[in-house]
């Protein structure tokens, strides 16, 4: 059986002497513990996608033909007349490219602003409570 004993010995302070947990002490068969709460989080718990290195260069080679000023129809167009094709296997049309270029975008946007992002530590101030045990 556990019960807080902290009302009682500022009750029975008058009554007796406190000291140092001896025999005939008030706190005999208790023992003291530190309590506090500490807050903390994270989001390094999602998922993370991993690329190949074929994924990563056909992303970067998309990349450099967009800052090049092509739209996703003149990529696809080129990544077919150079043979290069998709994951699955397929061709390559302006939807895939543009689906490519969002999903790279997302996990990045997804790593900078939500995995690596820092929470501050919440710590409650320190307690001392006295537990009394039968």
């Amino acid at each position: 059986m556990v019960r807080d004993v902290k009302t009682t010995i500022t009750t029975k302070t008058n009554q007796l002497q406190l000291n140092d947990f001896g025999s005939n002490s008030l706190l005999e068969g208790t023992v003291p513990h530190l309590e506090f709460e500490i807050e903390f989080q994270s989001n390094n718990l999602t998922s993370h996608q991993t690329y190949n290195k074929r994924q990563i260069i056909i992303i970067r080679l998309i990349k450099t033909l967009q800052n090049e000023g092509l739209g996703y129809r003149r990529i696809s167009h080129k990544l077919n007349s150079w043979g290069i094709k998709t994951d699955r296997g397929n061709t390559w049309f302006p939807q895939s490219v543009h689906s490519v270029l969002k999903r790279w975008n997302q996990m990045i946007d997804r790593v900078d602003n939500q995995r690596m992002r820092e929470f501050d530590t919440h710590i409650s101030k320190f307690e001392l409570k006295y537990y009394y045990f039968d």
